[in-house]
């Protein structure tokens, strides 16, 4: 009952009502796809080290640049060629609703995801948040607060507010849709987190995904993956070391 009531949501919003794209609409979704994973797995690969030396401050900046060009540009192609409002991503407008639902998703998310995530990653017997986080923490502070955000309004938009949508009408599957943008989501963090950490992007994402569905408010999705980040990445380390083996709250 409750798939089905998703699927025939998501099948009637996106794209003004229509239960499938039409083949005009289909070319843009594509290269829009091709542009967000392609784009953001170059700048995860050894490419991206043409924009400079990976511990540079001057090329990480660049690689916040590139996101937002990337979003940029996904942004014109849903206007411009798919001429679709970007309510089509189920993105709302600014309210106290979506803020408070993306708050509350966060909370749940510090609360009960991520300790749940951690049980699954010790028991498997893989690293942890460790290594990762310590390179982020050698970073400036103004520089994750920046990274922050971007991760909250970029990755939101095309991992999910565009994902979601436009391979749902693509394929005529929620349930596909879901799935493949939380893999190809959470293997893009492989090569910076490792494995243990993946594996927790991937069972959170399940529940983030599921989330997104549910609420269908691109918005709600910004601000509790922006407030998580924020809370791991900005927040507790002033006050303790949760990313070490053992301080993640369970």
């Amino acid at each position: 009952m409750l798939c089905g009531r998703w699927a025939a949501q998501v099948s009637t919003d996106p794209l003004g009502g229509e239960k499938s794209m039409s083949r005009s609409q289909v070319v843009p979704a594509l290269v829009d796809l091709a542009l967000a994973w392609g784009g953001r797995a170059l700048l995860a690969s050894p490419a991206g080290r043409l924009l400079g030396s990976p511990e540079r401050i001057t090329t990480k900046c660049l690689e916040q640049v590139a996101l937002w060009l990337l979003f940029a540009a996904i942004v014109a192609i849903v206007v411009s060629w798919e001429k679709q409002p970007l309510a089509s991503l189920w993105l709302r407008p600014l309210d106290g609703k979506s803020v408070a639902w993306g708050l509350l998703f966060a909370l749940a998310t510090i609360c009960v995801v991520i300790p749940a995530t951690e049980w699954v990653r010790r028991a498997a017997g893989l690293a942890g948040y460790a290594a990762g986080v310590e390179q982020v923490l050698a970073l400036p502070i103004w520089f994750r607060v920046v990274a922050v955000i971007t991760a909250g309004v970029v990755e939101e938009t095309l991992f999910r507010g565009y994902a979601v949508t436009r391979l749902t009408l693509l394929t005529g599957s929620l349930w596909f849709a879901g799935a493949l943008s939380v893999a190809i989501f959470a293997g893009l963090h492989l090569p910076f987190w490792g494995a243990g950490p993946t594996l927790s992007f991937l069972l959170g994402g399940v529940v983030s995904t599921a989330f997104f569905i549910w609420r269908q408010d691109l918005l709600a999705m910004i601000v509790g993956h922006t407030f998580v980040d924020a809370w791991g990445l900005v927040l507790t380390p002033l006050f303790s070391e949760w990313w070490k083996e053992g301080n993640v709250p369970s």
